[in-house]
């Protein structure tokens, strides 16, 4: 997390964008986007700048569309990462694994609910929220989008399929690093790794939306997350 890439391109923060609405879920203040009475739910865990990143919901919005009900949670409680600060010292006050910890009550929340079946989605700092969650049978299914501060330990502990969307040009979690994550795993979990040629950290939520290019290659990656939820998450 100590680069630079993880505070590149910081999004315009929007409470008023999305399609969706904000709701309390398990205790969280939380983007949700669909219906609650879908047989299957996806969580997104956000980067550092938090659960107001436009392209964020937007994609909420676009698994919600998938059939899944979207919860995306505030887990940095109104105090998204923003430039003037250090990294290093902001990290500290906003540990992934408490991140982890906190989504447990939006994960009974929503099986009180009747929801069947959950996935989770993490970008950048979320990512090791998400691998957390991957080290428990809480969930059906990962998907971990340019992560940060994941380890080949964390790997070898996860017990549910894993997607890994690298980016081939990423100082954080570099290709070099993303693949051996497949190695890493145990041989009965499955794990994909794919990375996106001419890719920086953080280009799935942080892209110009005016630039068709990068526009096309985050599709892309969106579609890859929905395509592993829709084989696993039912």
């Amino acid at each position: 997390m100590s680069g630079h890439q993880c505070c590149d391109n910081p999004p315009t923060l929007s409470a008023s964008s999305g399609n969706g609405r904000v709701e309390d879920v398990g205790g969280v203040k939380s983007y949700v986007s669909g219906f609650i009475d879908s047989n299957a739910a996806v969580l997104l865990v956000s980067d550092v700048f938090g659960y107001e990143a436009p392209n964020l919901r937007k994609l909420a919005d676009k698994v919600a569309a998938g059939g899944y009900y979207a919860v995306v949670p505030d887990l940095l409680y109104g105090d998204p990462y923003s430039t003037d600060k250090a990294i290093a010292t902001w990290i500290q006050s906003h540990s992934p694994d408490k991140g982890a910890e906190d989504t447990k009550p939006i994960i009974s929340y929503l099986k009180s609910k009747g929801i069947s079946a959950i996935g989770a989605a993490g970008f950048c700092w979320g990512a090791k929220v998400v691998v957390q969650l991957a080290k428990s049978d809480d969930i059906k299914a990962v998907v971990m989008l340019h992560p940060s501060l994941v380890t080949l330990d964390d790997i070898k502990e996860v017990k549910v399929p894993i997607a890994v969307l690298g980016a081939e040009i990423d100082k954080i979690s570099p290709p070099e690093l993303v693949k051996q994550f497949k190695d890493a795993a145990a041989p009965e979990v499955d794990i994909h790794v794919k990375v996106f040629d001419g890719c920086v950290h953080g280009w799935t939520v942080r892209y110009d939306v005016e630039d068709a290019a990068a526009v096309k290659r985050a599709e892309e990656a969106h579609q890859d997350m929905l395509d592993w939820f829709n084989k696993y998450v039912k």
